[in-house]
């Protein structure tokens, strides 16, 4: 099976479960995430990889244009729905892959991506698209789950991540993301730490992961539990496991 259609897959099964998740429609963190970028209100803005489309609307809020694109239909049914709720007209979505955006370069302002770089097999060619059909002195902001430093902890990580939704491919380490946002030639202008805590049986029911892999990722997660393996550092409330999921938001300036 292709990586896209690993992700289509997984995203069309998800797509309303996905969206409903606290992570993705929390408003204080969409609201980071957009003080992070600071856009002007006559900024033409895209959001790749929209998924739900709650950054674009985010955006939408406060920026002149608003375009969402994302590789899976059901997950743009949602974000449209979403749309039309919120009754915001400047804000659209069209189908559309990341590695390959269909605009002609340097046609916005802004251009954002948040919790999907860990699904691109090439995250710079994704980042490249990004800066190409950002403007130059415009902004680039990718934000996504980052991983440890050390390369045997990282590996661990991404086997459970991986284990748990396979259109998983690999979390950067926070050096690993920086890195990749300059090599498409940006300046980095910021850097914002965050935490996700998610519920490990919600996390696996809403990627749908089969019971017998969902077995060995429960094994692993107490194996780190005792041994501290990979740094997520899973934790347990009311007999209830969670772990710290650590995400890095980077802002980056085109020259």
């Amino acid at each position: 099976m292709r990586h896209k259609d690993r992700i289509r897959l997984q995203f069309s099964r998800q797509a309303v479960p996905y969206s409903k998740l606290a992570s993705i429609t929390d408003a204080a963190r969409l609201q980071r995430l957009v003080q992070a970028v600071s856009p002007a209100k006559n900024d033409s803005v895209l959001d790749v990889a929209t998924g739900p489309g709650y950054v674009a609307l985010a955006f939408g809020e406060t920026c002149a244009e608003v375009v969402g694109v994302d590789l899976t239909p059901e997950m743009l049914v949602v974000a449209d729905s979403n749309r039309r709720h919120r009754q915001l007209s400047n804000v659209s979505f069209q189908l559309a892959p990341a590695e390959k955006l269909p605009f002609p370069a340097k046609s916005f302002d802004v251009v954002v991506s948040r919790l999907a770089v860990h699904h691109f097999p090439v995250p710079r060619k994704v980042v490249g698209e990004m800066a190409r059909v950002c403007r130059a002195g415009g902004l680039v902001a990718v934000e996504d789950l980052v991983t440890s430093e050390h390369p045997e902890r990282a590996a661990y990580q991404n086997r459970l991540e991986k284990l748990r939704d396979p259109s998983h491919t690999k979390a950067l380490s926070a050096t690993g993301l920086i890195k990749v946002l300059a090599a498409a030639g940006l300046e980095i202008q910021s850097l914002g730490f965050g935490e996700l805590t998610p519920e490990v049986e919600q996390w696996l029911t809403t990627s749908g992961t089969p019971e017998k892999v969902a077995r060995k990722v429960r094994a692993m997660l107490a194996r780190d539990e005792k041994r501290d393996l990979s740094g997520i550092c899973p934790f347990r409330v009311d007999g209830c496991m969670y772990f710290h999921q650590k995400t890095l938001t980077v802002v980056g300036r085109k020259l």
